[in-house]
């Protein structure tokens, strides 16, 4: 997830400094031994920082160095990451808990479903889950909701209170009922992430995931996962086409379906646009440019048909974590279009400024003669599209 980071300047206090001390000197480290040594002291200042609402203080001083170019930014981020979903045994004999999250990717001309999932179903999930994502000795815990990108915790301190409530539910094998009323509404998207949040708990110094033992393996894993799990998810999400993601820890499962979901957006578009025109992948062109805001910020797509200049829709292709404008994303666009079928691409490389339509607030995309522009399908197909569109 990328964040936008806008100069500024933060007020040191004790506790920033202190945070930044120990980011650097971590930074510093030349061996193992000390990097132990100095990691400990950084996690315990973060879960006191956590546990004590100090969101302001770990985002100011996670700005601070990432507009110094500190390659203590990268430290700080792995640890408050790592910190905010482990929850660590107290002593030898307690266990280690994780939060996961099981992404799946979706697109569909109705409605994507969230909220709350059956009992049955959810049952039928962990069952799977055991069986190919997690250690023999492993405990699970899982939400009852299937959230959208728009309900999962919007801060470090959201994220470590949801991860601490999955881990007691996970050591004593049970779930976590969500009140679906407390979450933030959906947007209904043509194309979207869900996701199940959970908890892996294990015997400190003991597998959590099945790939950490001995005949484990990742890939057959994911495959286990997908082909028997995919089985019980599909019925939460009727009339959409899915594609599952591999279950990671919280943070780096967010990520990779973050990336994931760019080229999805596209294939996504690609199918919906042959559906609702009645036209093959061959007959659309795609229009791409690179949008600005102080910096380059995202890649819009236009979608047009063959020999029109009218944009029928539009993608958004965000800059993810560290992308700038040295980033291959103009190349990924490109492949994913004439992977989809789309055998006209059209790229711009002028500036376009960051732009939305005044009345309706959706993205402005760029048409053949470089204008960004409303995306409208023609009115008597312009039914069958969600409201918005990625």
């Amino acid at each position: 997830m990328k964040r936008n980071r806008l100069p500024r300047r933060a007020r040191q206090t004790p506790d920033s400094e202190l945070l930044t001390r120990l980011a650097t000197r971590l930074s510093q480290s030349s061996n193992r031994v000390e990097d132990a040594w100095w990691e400990a002291r950084l996690a315990a200042h973060i879960d006191h920082l956590l546990a004590n609402d100090g969101e302001e203080t770990l985002v100011a001083v996670l700005d601070q160095l990432y507009n110094g170019g500190s390659r203590a930014y990268d430290e700080l981020a792995d640890m408050v990451e790592s910190c905010a979903e482990t929850r660590r045994a107290e002593g030898n004999s307690g266990l280690d808990a994780v939060m996961i999250a099981v992404p799946l990717l979706a697109w569909s001309r109705f409605q994507i479903p969230s909220g709350g999932i059956p009992a049955a179903q959810l049952e039928a999930v962990r069952v799977h889950l055991q069986a190919h994502v997690l250690a023999a000795d492993a405990k699970l815990g899982l939400s009852d909701i299937l959230y959208s990108p728009d309900q999962l915790p919007q801060s470090y301190v959201a994220t470590a209170q949801l991860a601490e409530k999955l881990a007691k539910a996970a050591i004593h094998g049970r779930n976590l009922k969500i009140d679906p009323a407390q979450l933030s509404e959906t947007m209904n998207f043509l194309s979207d992430t869900r996701y199940l949040l959970g908890a892996v708990a294990a015997p400190r110094g003991t597998a959590l995931f099945r790939w950490q033992e001995d005949d484990g393996d990742p890939a057959e894993s994911f495959r286990q996962w997908a082909q028997q799990g995919g089985d019980a998810l599909r019925p939460l999400l009727p009339a959409c086409a899915i594609e599952f993601l591999p279950v990671l820890a919280y943070h780096a499962a967010v990520r990779d379906a973050d990336r994931a979901s760019r080229p999805w957006s596209l294939r996504s578009a690609v199918a919906f646009l042959q559906t609702v025109l009645n036209q093959p992948a061959a007959e659309l062109r795609a229009v791409v440019a690179p949008f600005h805001d102080r910096q380059l910020e995202e890649y819009r797509i236009g979608f047009t048909q063959r020999g029109s200049s009218d944009v029928v829709h539009g993608v958004v292709w965000p800059l993810l974590e560290n992308e700038d404008e040295n980033n291959d994303a103009p190349t990924q666009i490109e492949a994913a279009l004439r992977e989809a079928g789309v055998s006209s691409v059209l790229m711009l490389d002028q500036r376009f400024p960051l732009e939305f339509c005044d009345d309706c607030g959706a993205p402005l995309y760029p048409n053949p003669e470089g204008e960004p522009v409303h995306a409208e399908l023609p009115e008597d197909q312009a039914e069958a599209a969600p409201r918005h569109l990625h």
